[in-house]
């Protein structure tokens, strides 16, 4: 009884905690949210000096910065998986493996200043003009490539992000393709299956839902991180289509704004910005869960 009122407690305490975090959000966040309405949410003005505040650019900021990580770093996870434990030699495999756990373990501060100094640099000199030069005339998509080769920029902040998110959803991928019995895959190559129709097949769809939820991992690590993205995001208030041009993400609006903040407005508009970002935080791993919920339920039908 002693034990089982211990770990009920400790269980309580972390859900009082997520209650009592999101009740200060909301109390410091009311005087922004009373003042501006919803124009909040649907405004871009970000005016310090006039004392207008508004949270458009930071969520979508946020959003597309989050996407072009996971469009990037999950077919290379994907990739490094299935050559980790279908392609690599024995002998390679051990050190792949510890080098992308490696990845995980730099501070995300370093990521920040490599970006900055090294990659941003020969982004602009040599990767942008070129992106520019061939897809820039694109028809529908040339216009998000469009923009001075400034090397920072929201492309620039979604490329760290996903370097960044690959160890996280190769660690996931690795671990459920290794779960998959091994009389599966013979089986398919005893009928004449490549490598990539066992693994689209076979392994993939005897994982999918571990692999869902290492993309979901990597999703939520993109979505708050802060340090990396503000080095490089450029930390412009303002939206525009082309994505090297520079932005921002709410993280990196509360990173560089909240210590020099004045004034009753601007401190609760700055507070408001971080509860949107645990609501859409939690918003998406709770339609994580739910698809996984629905995904093994739907195995499980099968089976």
């Amino acid at each position: 009884m002693v034990f089982k009122g211990v770990t009920q407690l400790a269980a309580l305490t972390v859900l009082g905690l997520i209650l009592a975090i999101i009740g200060l959000l909301i109390f410091k966040a009311w005087p922004a949210f009373h003042t501006f309405g919803f124009k909040f949410f649907t405004s871009t003005e970000w005016d310090p000096v006039s004392d207008q505040y508004s949270a458009l650019t930071s969520i979508y900021g946020t959003l597309v910065t989050s996407a072009i990580a996971l469009i990037i770093a999950v077919p290379v996870s994907f990739g490094i998986a299935l050559f980790v434990t279908e392609l690599a030699p024995a002998w390679l495999r051990r050190p792949v493996s510890t080098a992308v756990e490696l990845l995980a373990a730099i501070p995300s501060i370093i990521y920040g200043m490599w970006g900055l100094f090294v990659f941003a640099p020969l982004f602009a000199e040599k990767v942008q003009p070129w992106i520019t030069a061939h897809l820039g005339k694109w028809p529908l998509i040339g216009s998000l490539f469009q923009g001075p080769p400034i090397g920072i920029g929201v492309f620039t902040a979604g490329l760290i992000l996903a370097i960044m998110v690959i160890p996280f959803v190769t660690s996931v991928m690795r671990d459920v393709f290794d779960v998959v019995p091994l009389v599966l895959k013979e089986s398919a190559y005893g009928i004449g299956c490549t490598t990539w129709e066992v693994m689209w097949r076979v392994v993939l769809p005897y994982t999918r839902v571990g692999v869902v939820g290492g993309i979901m991992l990597g999703l939520g690590r993109a979505l708050g991180e802060t340090m990396a993205v503000t080095f490089v995001i450029g930390n412009s208030h303002d939206i525009s289509k082309a994505l090297f041009m520079p932005g921002n993400t709410i993280s990196s609006t509360l990173a560089n704004e909240f210590s020099e903040a004045v004034g009753e407005k601007y401190t609760s508009s700055l507070i408001a910005l971080g509860l949107i970002l645990f609501l859409v935080t939690f918003v998406v791993l709770a339609i994580a869960k739910l698809l996984l919920i629905r995904v093994a339920a739907r195995e499980g039908a099968k089976t």
